[in-house]
């Protein structure tokens, strides 16, 4: 089975790539340069007429949307343990992989483009507040779900690769999240992860590269 992960730095492809790595893949990684329209090229539309990452092509066929990329994932490689086992406590944690999909990450996005939600001269800042408000929402949900715990299930899941890409794209805003305490102490323990460790050279490596080709 030949895999490629279609990925751009900072971006959510961070998750595949750890659940990837997670599950012991033999995956390559074609880095796409957003920045300079890479997504928008024919060959890219080809794959992802969304002109989105993560695409995942396996054998050939592109798998676009994270939370079914991560379902596939998962069950290619259940030894990996992206979900959890019992039926009930899977559809808990593609409920909250959902979440972090269509809830988390649109209130991520007015940070890096209010204009695609509000074009009226000068109202950036106001797109970004009304936004960030949601986004502190969602975050003490999340530290709600994570007291007491080190992990949403009682392993780690895609769902934490997905978590903390969202908490690791809030903190590059500079948005203030110290109180969610549950959350940075998630955050501080992905990192130790191997899996995290390689995805986070690698997103540096990139975005070197790019710069230099500017």
């Amino acid at each position: 089975m030949k895999l490629t992960l279609y990925y751009a730095p900072t971006t959510c492809a961070l998750v595949p790539y750890v659940a990837l790595t997670e599950a012991g893949a033999d995956f390559d990684v074609q880095n796409i340069n957003t920045r300079a329209g890479q997504n928008r090229t024919p060959e890219f539309l080809a794959l992802n007429p969304k002109h989105k990452v993560p695409v995942l092509l396996i054998d050939g066929e592109p798998l676009t949307e994270n939370v079914a990329i991560q379902i596939w994932i998962a069950r290619q490689f259940p030894g990996a343990r992206l979900l959890p086992a019992q039926p009930g406590a899977e559809i808990k944690a593609i409920s909250l992989m959902a979440w972090c999909a269509s809830g988390i990450h649109p209130h991520l996005t007015p940070n890096a483009r209010p204009q695609n939600y509000c074009d009226l001269p000068g109202s950036a800042e106001s797109v970004k507040r009304v936004a960030n408000k949601l986004l502190f929402e969602d975050f003490a949900i999340a530290d709600r779900l994570l007291a007491g715990r080190e992990w949403f299930f009682d392993h780690f899941t895609a769902v934490d690769a997905y978590f903390f890409w969202c908490f690791r794209r809030a903190m590059s805003f500079k948005l203030d999240v110290s109180a969610f305490s549950n959350c940075a102490a998630h955050f501080e323990r992905m990192k130790l992860r191997p899996s995290v460790q390689k995805v986070l050279a690698h997103d540096k490596q990139v975005q070197d590269a790019f710069a230099r080709a500017a």
